[in-house]
C-alpha cells in the first residue's frame, strides 16, 4: 500500500488515508482532489499520477462532485479536454441526474 501524506486527509475525508492504495483507489483520490483540492494537493497529485492517467480517471469514471467553476477550471485549463469530448451533467452537482 503506498503512503498518503496526512495533508490530504481533509481532502480525503471519507476515507481514512492509512486505508487508501494510490493504484486501487485513485478514482475517489484523483475526483475529490480535482474537486475539493487547493494548489499543493494538485501538486501532489500532478507529482504521483501522470497526467494521461489523471485525464483518463477523470473522462472515463465521471463523479458529480464538482461545482461550475472548479470543474471548468479541471477541463479546459488544467486538462485541456474539449467540451466536445465530455458532458459536463455527469459532473456538476448543480446539473440534474442523468438516467442512463
Amino acid at each position: 500500500m503506498s503512503k498518503i501524506p496526512k495533508n490530504l486527509q481533509g481532502i480525503l475525508w471519507s476515507r481514512n488515508i492509512n486505508n487508501l492504495d494510490l493504484q486501487e483507489d485513485k478514482n475517489y483520490i484523483v475526483h475529490q482532489i480535482l474537486a475539493y483540492g487547493g494548489w499543493q494537493h494538485l501538486e501532489w497529485l500532478l507529482d504521483n499520477y501522470k497526467l494521461n492517467k489523471i485525464k483518463n480517471v477523470f473522462t472515463q469514471h465521471p463523479s458529480k462532485d464538482y461545482d461550475e467553476r472548479s470543474f471548468n477550471f479541471i477541463q479546459k485549463i488544467l486538462l485541456k479536454i474539449p467540451d466536445t469530448d465530455i458532458d459536463k451533467r455527469y459532473y456538476v452537482k448543480t446539473y440534474p441526474r442523468i438516467t442512463k
